[in-house]
C-alpha cells in the first residue's frame, strides 16, 4: 500500500505555501481596499482606482516574466537554488512590511510592485523544489497539500489582521496604524514559517558548477527554449497554461478591487474571501486524493470548465450575495487547478532542469497574468463600466481548455 503520510521535508516545503499565502490573501483582500482608501483621499475615481491597481499588478508580473527564466536557469546550478530562493523571499517579506510606510497612493503602489516581484520570483525556485523534496508518484498529493494548507494557514494572520483593520476605532487607533500592524504581522508570519525549509532543504537535482555560471545560464536557457520548441507536448501545455492560469490569477488579484469598484460593502468582501480560503482547504485535498483515482489531465479540464462558468457569472455580478456565491465557487477549484497544474508540469519535464523549466513556466503563469489584469483595466476605462472588463476572462479559459486538450492527448 502506498504511504500517504507526508515526510518531514515535504511538510517543511508545504510550510512555505502557508507563509507566502498570507501575503497572497492580503493582496486579494485588505491591500486593494487600503489602496482604494489612499486613492480616494487623493481624488481618484473608482474606475481609475481599479485600472491603476490592475496596471501595478501587471508591471510586477512583467518584471518577473523577464527575469524569471534567467534566474531559474542559474538556480539549476549546484547549490544556487536555496540562496536565490532566500534572497527573493526576503525581498517579498521586507516589501510586505514596508507597505506600512507610504501615505501616497503612487508610492504605495511602487512598494507593492517590489513586494510582489519578490513573492513571484521566490515561487520559481519554490515550485522547482518539488522535484527535490518528493517522488513523481507523490507530486499531485504533495502539491495539493501545499495549496490546501496554504489557504487555511494564511487565515491565522489574516483573521488577526482583520480584527485590527475592521475594529481599529474600538482600539483607539487610526486606520494607518491598524494597517501597519497587519503588514508587519503577515511579513513576520511569512518569514518564520519559511525557516524550517531553509534549514533542511538540499538541492538534489542540479547541473555542476560551470566556469561562468551566469553566461552558462543564458546558454542553457537558450538550449532549453530550443528543446521546448521541439517538444510539442510541453510547448502546447505551456501555451494552454498561459491562457487558463492567466484567467485564474486575474480573478484572484482583481476580485476585491472589482467588488469595491461596484460599490459592494468592504467588510462583506473581506469576509467572503475568507470563506474562499476556508472552502479551498478541503477541496484542494479532495482533488489531491482524486488524482490517485482519475487522470490529472481530466481533473484540470474539470477545473477549467468550472472557472469559465465563474467568469461568465461575474459579468452580471452587482449584489453582495452574488459575490459570496462567487467566493464559494472560486474556493472549490482555485487550489486544485493551481496544484495540479504545477505537479502535472513537474512530471513531464527533466528533473535536473527544473529551475529552467519552472522559470519559463512562471512566464506562462504568474508572469502571464499581466494580460488579464491589463485587459480588465483598459476595458474598464474605455467603457466606464467595471463589469465590461470581466467578459474577456472567460475567453481566456476557453482558449486554454482547447489547447490543454491537445497537450494532454500528446502526454498520455
Amino acid at each position: 500500500m502506498e504511504n500517504t503520510k507526508l515526510t518531514k521535508l515535504e511538510k517543511y516545503w508545504i510550510l512555505y505555501d502557508v507563509g507566502n499565502s498570507a501575503f497572497v490573501l492580503l493582496v486579494s483582500t485588505i491591500i486593494p481596499i487600503y489602496f482604494n482608501y489612499l486613492a480616494g483621499n487623493a481624488g481618484l475615481s473608482e474606475v481609475d482606482y481599479l485600472a491603476y491597481w490592475g496596471y501595478a499588478a501587471s508591471i510586477a508580473t512583467v518584471i518577473v516574466a523577464l527575469i524569471g527564466p534567467v534566474l531559474g536557469s542559474i538556480a539549476d546550478t549546484k547549490n544556487f537554488k536555496k540562496p536565490l530562493f532566500t534572497a527573493c523571499m526576503m525581498v517579498g517579506v521586507i516589501g510586505c512590511a514596508a507597505l506600512s510606510v507610504p501615505s501616497s497612493w503612487i508610492i504605495f503602489l511602487a512598494v507593492f510592485v517590489i513586494a510582489k516581484v519578490g513573492y513571484n520570483a521566490s515561487l520559481i525556485f519554490y515550485d522547482s523544489m518539488l522535484v527535490d523534496i518528493t517522488t513523481p508518484e507523490r507530486m499531485d498529493v504533495v502539491s495539493s497539500s501545499g495549496y490546501a494548507w496554504g489557504y487555511i494557514g494564511s487565515c491565522v494572520p489574516f483573521v488577526i489582521s482583520l480584527v485590527f483593520v475592521l475594529m481599529y476605532e474600538s482600539f483607539g487607533m487610526t486606520l494607518h496604524t491598524a494597517m501597519m500592524i497587519a503588514f508587519f504581522l503577515n511579513a513576520a508570519w511569512w518569514l518564520l514559517v519559511t525557516v524550517p525549509l531553509l534549514k533542511k532543504y538540499e538541492q538534489t537535482n542540479y547541473t555542476e558548477m560551470p566556469q561562468h555560471p551566469v553566461r552558462d545560464a543564458f546558454r542553457r536557457l537558450g538550449a532549453t527554449l530550443k528543446d521546448i520548441g521541439g517538444q510539442k507536448n510541453i510547448f502546447l501545455y505551456l501555451l494552454s497554461f498561459f491562457f487558463f492560469i492567466d484567467g485564474v490569477y486575474t480573478i484572484i488579484e482583481m476580485a476585491t478591487a472589482y467588488g469595491s469598484s461596484l460599490g459592494l460593502d468592504s467588510q462583506g468582501l473581506l469576509l467572503a474571501l475568507l470563506v474562499t480560503q476556508i472552502v479551498a482547504f478541503p477541496f484542494a485535498l479532495i482533488f489531491g486524493r482524486l488524482s490517485k483515482k482519475y487522470p490529472t489531465d481530466l481533473l484540470i479540464k474539470v477545473c477549467i470548465i468550472a472557472y469559465t462558468c465563474i467568469a461568465l457569472f461575474a459579468i452580471q455580478l452587482d449584489k453582495q450575495w452574488e459575490f459570496w456565491m462567487l467566493a464559494v465557487f472560486v474556493g472549490m477549484f482555485q487550489g486544485a487547478i493551481q496544484a495540479l497544474s504545477r505537479s502535472y508540469f513537474a512530471k513531464i519535464i527533466p528533473a535536473e532542469k527544473s529551475g529552467e523549466y519552472f522559470g519559463i513556466y512562471d512566464i506562462c503563469g504568474k508572469g502571464a497574468s499581466f494580460l488579464g489584469t491589463t485587459l480588465v483595466g483598459i476595458v474598464a476605462q474605455l467603457t466606464g463600466a467595471a463589469n465590461a472588463g470581466v467578459g474577456i476572462i472567460s475567453v481566456l479559459f476557453v482558449i486554454g481548455f482547447v489547447l490543454f486538450c491537445k497537450a494532454a492527448k500528446m502526454n498520455r
